[in-house]
């Protein structure tokens, strides 16, 4: 049997990592500045993570939902501590893209609607309606065609208004990222989150706050969204959550209220899952990791703004974009062959920085350096 090739892939093979750094199989060493897509938040193979898992699996790794898995309600209490959202309820699955299906699925069963507000250059998963909601017609197949997905311009509220103006009852749901990822290191504004807000509670529809990306301290808050200072109704996470470890979930606000098989999943907060995202939360909390991300981030958005040619630098703690010009295709190709930093890219030509969110100042002062050495080619 082959493996079914839908992953174009760089002849590296990663054998080790440790913080920041990752090592292949001839031993050359690398600068991991894009986390595997933002999913290493706090460092490869952490001692306390690894120590976590370890004990844990020592014990039990598996069993299902049928039983009490306490560990479920120790990350529900420290995960709304660290978010801030102390009277919101947790629901556990195994990825973004079912972190995003399970938020849509809820407010249709909140409000018994069908019409969901998704915007341009969104990315929220492959799974059926996440994907239908996502701005990329090339990855949705017949079976996930819906006229029930409304795309509007982004940050347009104007547009967004005339949405509900025309559709109005109809409207299940508005899901947005606080910032896009795949979309290229776009930032919603303040005022259009807060226009979300303000026109989801006189529809009764729900605020869908995708912050599988952008979420999970990355940006300096616990979800970028809290940029805007009003709290949405679902936010979904992933990525950061397990360093690694598949683990997806969804804060749900006090408003719903769950019945016994509404959702449901076989691997959702499994013991293993759960202690790896507690082991994550306790090193974001223990390591101040939400201030050194905001520092860290800020510092390096402020050093790149002043490098000749560059187009634009986007972003906020530690998800940046740096969009070049066309003169300058091989600038992430030369990062990671002649430089060896990873990093990563959204078309056309914009490269992502995603790195852990306890790097130091002085790994960006060397991504700096390198950085400014491939732009002269």
């Amino acid at each position: 049997m082959n493996l079914f090739d839908v992953y174009p892939l760089n002849n590296i093979e990663i054998v080790k990592a440790s913080g920041s750094k990752v090592w292949d199989a001839n031993g050359q060493e690398y600068l991991d500045l894009y986390g595997g897509h933002a999913v290493i938040s706090i460092g490869h193979t952490h001692p306390h993570y690894v120590k976590r898992l370890t004990d844990q699996l020592n014990k039990v790794g598996f069993y299902s939902n049928s039983v009490l898995i306490p560990l479920q309600v120790e990350l529900a209490e420290k995960l709304g501590k660290v978010s801030g959202k102390t009277d919101f309820q947790l629901f556990l699955c195994n990825s973004g893209a079912e972190a995003n299906e399970n938020a849509l699925k809820l407010a249709s069963f909140y409000n018994g609607r069908k019409k969901v507000i998704a915007f341009k250059g969104a990315f929220h998963g492959r799974t059926s309606l996440a994907v239908s909601a996502t701005d990329n017609p090339k990855i949705i197949a017949p079976v996930n065609e819906t006229d029930n997905v409304i795309f509007l311009p982004h940050n347009d509220e104007a547009a967004l208004a005339n949405a509900f103006a025309e559709y109005g009852n109809e409207i299940t749901a508005v899901i947005i990222e606080g910032i896009q990822g795949v979309g290229g290191i776009k930032e919603a504004s303040v005022s259009f989150l807060q226009k979300i807000r303000s026109l989801c509670e006189q529809y009764n529809a729900v605020y869908i706050a995708d912050s599988v990306q952008c979420g999970y301290g990355r940006t300096g808050k616990f979800y970028s969204h809290d940029y805007a200072g009003v709290d949405a109704d679902i936010y979904t996470m992933a990525k950061g959550m397990g360093n690694g470890f598949p683990i997806g979930g969804i804060s749900i606000a006090p408003k719903f209220k769950p019945w016994h098989g509404m959702l449901g999943t076989t691997f959702g907060g499994n013991h293993l899952a759960c202690a790896a995202a507690l082991a994550v939360l306790e090193i974001i909390e223990q390591d101040n990791l939400l201030k050194n991300a905001e520092e860290v981030g800020t510092y390096l958005i402020n050093e790149l703004k002043q490098i000749e040619g560059i187009k634009e630098v986007r972003g906020r703690g530690l998800m940046i974009g740096i969009e070049l010009p066309e003169t300058l295709p091989n600038v992430k190709k030369d990062l990671l062959f002649k430089h060896k930093i990873f990093t990563g890219e959204a078309k056309p030509n914009v490269i992502r920085l995603l790195p852990a969110l306890n790097l130091t100042k002085d790994l960006a002062d060397q991504f700096l350096n390198d950085f400014k050495t491939a732009l002269k080619g």
